[in-house]
């Protein structure tokens, strides 16, 4: 189904949409000084929508791990729904609803589909136009997809259905979509309108007379709790701004007369018109996690009666002052492409889940609440991915955001009783290991981000380190895993086989994450006067020790009665390793360095361990666990190292084109990885506020931040090999220091960097 993605087709998609997006931001925003200063137009929304073609994924056995499951999303960001077209059937688990060389196309979805995630889309909805007679099936109504003149912004989709002779555009709000259909010929046009249920539920209804319809896809839990009611639907308003001639409903095939239907396999509505050559049909849709009459009154709020180069203008606006947050000068342009496309990527998700009236269904519940304060309420945290570059790269950028985000997960644990996991589907799932939330609270105290209940969140995040939920909650997906086991013995021990978890087993792995959000949670407690709780988990934040085996000089599997798990191999798969080896699994120790380090038998012998990864090219980029290895080599004596890896991860790991990311995005956590180390600087540890410093890839990057203040860092190189820092001046001084601190940053000033062809080595 899916072909490689060829370097000649990449390069010409990359032309094609780099000019087209730059005469559409002419067009549409009329403003020349804004359009010669745009830096959308670098952005590749199909980036990651085509098995990878980057130099790193030609190494890959698993060809699964070469689809980074991203889609070309038409939204602003951090919206509660992205429009994108659809080239792939359902909402199953792992399938993404586009994909760059599927050959069909079937519409346009309001999607809540994860970013480059192996979950399920939710809740959503597909509206196809075709021409001529009425079809129903999707086998029959879908239609051959090219790329010929298909355009595609953050802001702005568009393309040509030549088997139809319609023309299809896209553009959206940050609850809402407004999809206008172009006849290219005379003929009867036919919308198609599916709620995706692939359970047979579901409900739409026509009201002919208004040009209304209106409907509902329930939405149902998956990891813990799979299958069942999540407490809320996807539930759409439309109004279409033309009459219709003929009306009416389907399930697959079999047509209907009537004018709604509910809880059939395939439903849907079809609206029938006359139209003629360049005639266009406009669909108004609003969209609501609470009812259909919210997801009405988000459409009258938002769009309203605006047409659509108005709302193409807005929402490009909005990109253009997001994206340009960091704006970076350099003569590379593809470099530049696959910057922005990053920071795309990077802000997508959590997703809004209020309306405009502040509206949104309960966590793990099925009443509707209102928010109380000024800020928004999110969902859809993929924690167990994001905490470690894509939430610092918000807490830096949005501080305000991030205090929603904080007040969203305060809120959560109130509502449902526990500080959620991995909370998405506005649900408790405990898909993955470790307590993150709490390192992402952490994390944002630290950094001085503290418009959120403090308290209330340390009760919740101490109620997760150290209490385990009843039998009905944890069942439920609610407190850590193994949290029982990880008191008693200061590891999970492999007789504890973590049954209640989708992730099962990875004991060690689980130990490595606790022991870290132990540490974040002491934080917290050292600076709210919590003194006994400090103590106590200051100790278990050294609990990795547990299952470092000194004789292998590795994490290692351990049994309750403190024997080692046989046998032992350093570099495959194991049970008690989450999707990565023991080897790859050691280095997870970011808040305590140089206790590893002491483990390790000194600095010498970590650089010697990170050597024998790279080496052994058992670094694996791909997945989140290892995102901080490279940055390793900055506490030994040979940093350069850390400059020669970043550097060939940046060239191998990412990419133009459809193919540019090499395995699943994981709702932006890749992408932030690259836009942390083209800016040269990377949060090993967010808790602690402090980062690891690398070589800048551009000759000059600008961050403004919300405070006012301006960051200007500078690499001036010898040579376009450059890559090695020599000297470092911040603000007029030496810097001599391989970290950089949060506070430092945001004061903004000067960094620069001089950077050689050769390390500077003792």
């Amino acid at each position: 189904m899916i072909k490689p993605f060829t370097k000649r087709s990449q390069n010409r998609e990359v032309r094609l949409t780099f000019y087209t997006r730059i005469l559409l931001l002419f067009m549409f925003v009329g403003n020349k000084t804004f359009a010669q200063q745009s830096v959308i137009k670098y952005v590749q929304p199909f980036s990651g929508t085509s098995a990878s073609t980057t130099l790193a994924s030609q190494h890959i056995e698993d060809k699964t791990e070469r689809l980074a499951n991203t889609i070309p999303a038409v939204a602003p960001p951090f919206s509660m729904t992205q429009w994108t077209p659809q080239t792939q059937l359902s909402e199953k688990k792992c399938l993404a609803p586009y994909y760059y060389n599927n050959k069909k196309f079937y519409g346009i979805r309001a999607s809540h589909w994860i970013s480059g995630s192996c979950t399920q889309d939710y809740g959503s909805f597909t509206i196809m136009p075709i021409s001529g007679k009425l079809k129903t099936s999707p086998t029959d109504y879908a239609v051959d997809y090219t790329h010929q003149g298909e355009v595609a912004t953050p802001a702005y989709y568009k393309t040509i259905l030549p088997g139809y002779n319609l023309q299809t555009e896209a553009t959206a709000t940050l609850r809402c979509g407004l999809i206008k259909i172009t006849a290219l010929k005379a003929d009867s046009v036919y919308l198609l309108i599916t709620p995706n249920s692939d359970q047979g539920k579901g409900y739409i209804k026509i009201d002919r007379q208004r040009g209304e319809i209106s409907g509902y896809n329930p939405v149902h839990r998956i990891y813990q709790g799979w299958g069942q009611p999540a407490g809320f639907s996807g539930y759409f308003f439309i109004r279409i701004k033309k009459g219709f001639t003929r009306s009416g409903v389907f399930s697959g095939s079999n047509v209907s007369a009537h004018q709604s239907i509910q809880n059939q396999t395939d439903l849907g509505a079809y609206m029938g018109f006359k139209l003629q050559k360049g005639e266009s049909i406009s669909i108004y849709a609003g969209t609501s996690f609470t009812s259909i009459a919210a997801a009405k009154l988000n459409l009258e709020t938002e769009i309203n009666t605006a047409s659509f180069e108005t709302v193409v203008a807005k929402t490009s606006r909005v990109w253009e002052q997001s994206l340009g947050q960091v704006k970076v000068n350099d003569p590379n342009e593809k470099n530049k492409r696959i910057f922005y496309t990053a920071l795309y990527h990077a802000q997508q998700h959590p997703r809004l889940f209020n309306d405009v009236d502040g509206g949104y269904p309960q966590f793990a519940g099925s009443y509707i609440k209102k928010t109380q304060t000024k800020g928004n309420y999110y969902d859809d945290f993929s924690m167990w991915d994001i905490y470690r570059a894509q939430l610092p790269l918000i807490e830096l950028l949005k501080p305000d955001l991030t205090n929603d985000f904080a007040n969203s997960l305060v809120l959560k644990g109130q509502q449902g009783g526990w500080l959620p996991i991995f909370p998405c589907w506005n649900n408790y799932t405990a898909a993955m290991i470790g307590d993150h939330v709490t390192a992402f609270l952490a994390s944002a105290y630290n950094k001085g981000i503290r418009g959120f209940d403090v308290k209330e969140a340390y009760r919740l995040m101490r109620q997760n380190a150290f209490q385990m939920p009843d039998s009905a909650d944890y069942l439920n997906g609610k407190g850590r895993r193994g949290i029982n086991s990880y008191l008693k013995y200061g590891y999970i021990p492999m007789e504890d086989s973590i049954p209640d978890a989708f992730h099962k087993r990875e004991q060690v792995s689980r130990t490595l994450e606790y022991a870290y959000d132990d540490y974040a949670l002491a934080t917290v407690a050292k600076d709210l006067g919590k003194t006994a709780d400090y103590k106590q988990l200051m100790e278990r934040a050294s609990n990795y020790k547990n299952v470092f085996d000194q004789q292998v000089g590795m994490a290692r599997g351990r049994f309750a009665n403190g024997s080692w798990y046989k046998p032992f191999y350093p570099d495959r798969r194991e049970s008690y390793i989450t999707e990565g080896t023991p080897r790859q699994y050691t280095f997870y120790v970011p808040h305590d360095m140089p206790g590893l380090i002491k483990l390790m038998g000194g600095s010498k012998n970590l650089e010697n361990e990170l050597d024998s990864l790279f080496d052994k090219k058992e670094y694996w980029h791909g997945n989140e666990p290892g995102h901080q290895i490279p940055f390793l080599y900055n506490y030994t004596a040979a940093p350069w190292k850390t400059q020669l890896q970043v550097s060939h991860i940046l060239a191998e790991e990412y990419d133009d084109g459809a193919g540019g990311l090499s395995g699943n995005d994981d709702a932006g956590q890749m992408s932030a990885w690259y836009v942390f180390e083209a800016m040269g600087f990377y949060p090993v540890d967010p808790v602690s506020g402090n980062y690891q410093l690398t070589s800048p890839l551009f000759t000059q990057t600008v961050i403004s931040f919300n405070n006012g203040k301006k960051l200007t860092i500078t690499a001036i190189k010898k040579s376009k090999k450059s890559i090695y820092s020599s000297k470092i001046i911040f603000n007029g001084k030496p810097f001599t220091k391989n970290q950089i601190t949060h506070q430092s940053l945001i004061q903004g000033g000067k960094l620069i960097f001089y950077l050689q062809d050769q390390p500077a080595t003792p």
